[in-house]
């Protein structure tokens, strides 16, 4: 059939329809029950073409491609990353060196030191070592335990240090001076060398009554590295006094910040704690935690 015959057609069934349902709807039952049931003709083809308009639209969201961020990983490597790159330099330490660490205050082997160094240098980047210049420590695996503050300067309060005050101040001055010979002269560098210093038993080394004056010299300030095994903590400090006792059952000391920053200074503040050397004569690595 033509178009225009086709057009003419609907137009004609279209205004008959109307004219019938205008005579039906004259009855008031009939009107009453057909809208009720929402069956006139006119109404129900626009909400059928909602429907269809819908079901159009769930079929495009359907065939739609999903977003990248949505798309489900297929991949091993893709549903997730290997657990070794997901551990932190803590998590590394605290796992690496507990294989091999003994939990009692020790000098380590030299089997063992150059393991503590590998794992140490692989996940910090600082050189470690347990023998440096030819001077070692009696213990390399230690107690370590809490000090108070030192005086920096000649003058110097417990009330001129900005943290842990509750910590107290010691006496007297460290073994090795002041840090600083004056208020004036107080620097960063100073500050900071008090902030996180740590104590070794330097009095008990086997060549110290008859190298003392070399000693002292070499140990002054020395930088170390002191890591909590059990936990993977780890902070750089600078020797500045000598001690603790053998009496005591400890082997190290640390400032309150040096306690702190290994999660020591609550409870007991006490625990075994692995002292090294760090080979750093160009002064590039900072004092303080370093994870």
């Amino acid at each position: 059939m033509p178009v225009s015959n086709l057009a003419k057609s609907l137009q004609k069934l279209e205004k008959r329809s109307g004219v019938l349902r205008n005579r039906l709807l004259k009855h008031k039952a009939a009107k009453k029950f057909f809208s009720k049931s929402s069956l006139i003709a006119y109404n129900l083809r626009q909400k059928s073409s909602h429907l269809l308009a819908g079901a159009g639209l769930v079929g495009a969201l359907i065939t739609m491609p999903a977003p990248t961020s949505m798309v489900v990983p297929t991949t091993p490597s893709e549903i997730a990353q290997p657990a070794e790159n997901k551990l932190t330099v803590r998590q590394k330490l605290m796992t690496g060196l507990q294989e091999i660490l003994p939990h009692r205050p020790v000098k380590l082997t030299d089997e063992n030191a150059s393991q503590v160094e590998k794992i140490i240098y692989e996940n910090t980047n600082v050189p470690t070592k347990v023998v440096l210049e030819d001077q070692s420590l009696n213990h390399t695996l230690g107690y370590i335990g809490f000090e108070q503050h030192l005086a920096r300067f000649p003058g110097d309060s417990l009330a001129q240090h900005d943290e842990i005050q509750e910590a107290g101040m010691a006496p007297g001055r460290g073994a090795f001076g002041y840090f600083a010979q004056d208020r004036t002269s107080f620097t960063t560098k100073e500050f900071m060398r008090e902030k996180y210093y740590c104590v070794v038993q330097t009095l008990y080394l086997e060549n110290w009554n008859r190298d003392h004056r070399f000693l002292k010299d070499w140990y002054a300030f020395r930088k170390m590295l002191v890591i909590n095994p059990v936990n993977g903590l780890a902070v750089v400090c600078d020797i500045a006094d000598a001690g603790p006792a053998d009496w005591t059952g400890k082997q190290f000391g640390g400032s309150p910040e040096t306690m702190q920053a290994l999660d020591l200074n609550k409870g007991p503040r006490k625990g075994l704690v692995l002292m090294l050397f760090i080979d750093d004569p160009e002064n590039k690595i900072p004092l303080g935690p370093i994870n």
